[in-house]
């Protein structure tokens, strides 16, 4: 295969840019590891009482997560998430205005490979969420399993994640304040498995857990399309049936994660890595769909709801397709 390598002479602006999608993608293909190693060895040296101290902290800690995180807003305002957001770029288009005296649940498709929209829009400020929804504050819904992770789970939370759990959800969509909008990549890790150049098919038509939650909690429906999150990585063709993707769907239901075998360009050179393409994602933000409250809603009501939601997630697609160079003879196929 004919490697083409980067320039030498590439500005310094987009050698940032490539360095903040670099520490992406390793926070999310393995930071979680490094830091359970860390903790580990830090106990067979003599800074053992680190770890014996987080150790403790984690214990009195442990519901966190669980109760609405612990967000830092200054780490979300930092610069190297407007780095990330240029590298791309992102952009997150607001359709409507917010009512911050009410609740969400944000819908969010498609979950792409390693949800890039999602996090940059949801979990930082470099898309300028604040300024677009004042008075809303996002939580953004990521497996449980990584909350297990010592300081990762402290890493994670500064950005609003949560764990993706009816309780954790629950929990926020309590606040009768109003205000919040909890996340959820709908499609979850399975989808990802599907996640390619031009795939615009939803793991959508038998996930109707966020329509009940919502319902229960008198929260408002808000579906969300990311254009351009599957155009980040190439994958390896995985139909089903194959013996791959056989092994990938065995290795997702045991683990909680999906396991894509996804590439597209390295740090030097943009033939093959890890390294998502310079391609644009552009999240719209739909009109809200109002939900009246009901603790015990019938199997009719949901699917109701859930009906009403994927017709209004299609004309949301349909309607801003074409200003993001999807054909116009293509539309969204819901499994």
């Amino acid at each position: 295969m004919a490697i083409e390598f980067a320039s030498r002479d590439i500005p310094l602006t987009r050698r940032l840019q490539t360095a903040a999608v670099l520490q992406w993608v390793y926070s999310f293909l393995a930071l979680a590891q490094t830091c359970i190693f860390l903790f580990f060895i830090l106990l067979f040296t003599r800074l053992w009482i680190v770890s014996v101290l987080y150790a403790v902290w984690w214990f009195i800690d442990w519901d966190t997560p669980s109760h609405g995180g612990r967000r830092s807003r200054w780490l979300q305002e930092g610069v190297v998430w407007r780095y990330l957001r240029d590298y791309f770029p992102i952009k997150l288009i607001k359709t409507t205005d917010l009512d911050p005296s009410k609740n969400y649940v944000f819908g969010f498709h498609p979950h792409g490979v390693l949800i890039a929209g999602g996090f940059t829009n949801f979990c930082t400020e470099a898309t300028g969420f604040s300024d677009l929804f004042p008075g809303i504050t996002p939580y953004l819904l990521m497996l449980p399993l990584w909350f297990r992770a010592p300081f990762f789970r402290d890493y994670i939370m500064t950005g609003g994640l949560i764990p993706s759990n009816k309780e954790s959800a629950a929990y926020v969509l309590r606040q009768k304040k109003g205000g919040t909008a909890v996340v959820i990549a709908v499609g979850g890790a399975a989808e990802s498995l599907d996640a390619r150049p031009g795939a615009c098919s939803l793991l959508l038509k038998n996930k109707k857990g966020f329509i009940k939650l919502a319902i229960e909690h008198g929260a408002s429906l808000v579906p969300i399309f990311s254009f351009g999150e599957n155009e980040l990585y190439d994958q390896v063709e995985n139909p089903k049936g194959s013996w791959l993707r056989t092994v990938q769907e065995k290795l997702q239901k045991l683990m909680g994660v999906a396991l894509p075998l996804f590439h597209a360009r390295g740090v030097f050179q943009y033939s093959f890595g890890l390294i998502p393409y310079r391609r644009p994602i552009n999240t719209i933000v739909g009109k809200p769909i109002p939900v009246v409250e009901n603790p015990n809603p019938s199997v009719e009501e949901v699917d109701r709801m859930h009906k009403l939601y994927m017709q209004k997630l299609s004309e949301l697609f349909e309607e801003h397709k074409t200003l993001y160079n999807v054909p116009a003879d293509r539309h969204l196929t819901f499994i």
